[in-house]
């Protein structure tokens, strides 16, 4: 079998959603293996029917019980879901420290729901550096709805907001400056803030903390988040907070926001490849000249992107 029947055998198994292939596929874009790439080119064309759902903030809001809810309320429209569960990297082993079969063990039977945890391996910003790809593989598979659950994140660590079609801020109350934990960029990339454990101490608070904010931000397109109370252990505001995410979608914001999530997504594909082309023993080799000052950096970055060139 050649190489290109190969990956279109492949490809096909997928559109199928035949699991093991996606699962090899996942693999493989994780990886970044050579066949990766041919294999998303062919997959492409099929792509842009799935609706990408965010779901992010701090460690310990309950983002993982929010989003097995999230599947169950999905599930019950008989839509198919795909979840991309991005978690610390384990030290040891280089893969993610939290394991999809620990969180999300009510789905995991399921044929019509596929989990895939995803390690950052040392990337900033929440996700790792093959997410959308995975998001991509999903799609082609008929996905109605992949589910990207970012590790906890920061202020800064907001790159969910650039590859969600809408994106929920998860939050609960108790966790010491609520103010600090919903500034900055975390108060920006919400498009529904969920304040999950809504049954503790402390949630009329952060409700209306969170309020005050809101009434003093403007974001360009004018929408206004909506607050969403729920416990999601027991399934109490799922249904509301759906309803909350396909409002968003519903203001015809889509367009724009694809041709944005590519922005980034371009610059990175192309930092990687530029990144293929010389090896690190060539940095190395080069660092080394640099720092006994034999050769000048800038002349070294330029001889690397003749070679590019030619």
């Amino acid at each position: 079998m050649t190489a290109t029947n190969h990956i279109s055998e492949w490809a096909e198994a997928i559109l199928l959603r035949q699991p093991r292939a996606i699962a090899k596929a996942a693999t493989a874009i994780e990886n970044r293996s050579a066949e990766s790439e041919a294999l998303l080119r062919v997959l492409w064309p099929h792509t842009g029917k799935a609706v990408v759902f965010g779901i992010t903030g701090p460690p310990g809001a309950g983002k993982s019980t929010f989003v097995s809810a999230l599947i169950k309320e999905l599930r019950a429209e008989s839509k198919s879901v795909a979840v991309i569960a991005v978690d610390p990297t384990s030290p040891f082993s280089g893969g993610a420290v939290l394991g999809d079969r620990v969180r999300m063990l009510d789905h995991h039977a399921d044929p019509q729901v596929f989990i895939r945890s995803m390690a950052t391996r040392g990337h900033l910003g929440g996700l790792a550096p093959a997410t959308m790809d995975l998001a991509v593989l999903a799609d082609a598979a008929r996905f109605d709805a992949v589910l990207i659950e970012t590790v906890g994140v920061g202020q800064d660590e907001v790159e969910i907001a650039g590859m969600a079609d809408a994106t929920a801020v998860v939050l609960v109350p108790g966790m010491g400056d609520d103010v600090q934990a919903i500034k900055a960029g975390i108060l920006e990339i919400a498009d529904v803030f969920i304040i999950n454990k809504s049954d503790l101490a402390g949630a009329s608070k952060l409700e209306s903390e969170l309020q005050m904010m809101l009434s003093l931000a403007h974001r360009p397109d004018n929408w206004v988040p909506p607050i969403v109370k729920t416990i999601a252990k027991e399934g109490q505001g799922i249904a509301q907070s759906l309803s909350a995410l396909r409002s968003f979608l519903s203001q015809g914001l889509l367009a724009d926001r694809a041709a944005a999530r590519w922005v980034p997504r371009l610059e990175q594909m192309w930092k990687e490849k530029i990144g293929s082309c010389v090896s690190r023993q060539q940095i190395k080799e080069a660092a080394a000249a640099v720092a006994r000052r034999d050769r000048d950096p800038y002349e070294i970055v330029n001889e690397w992107f003749k070679q590019i060139r030619n």
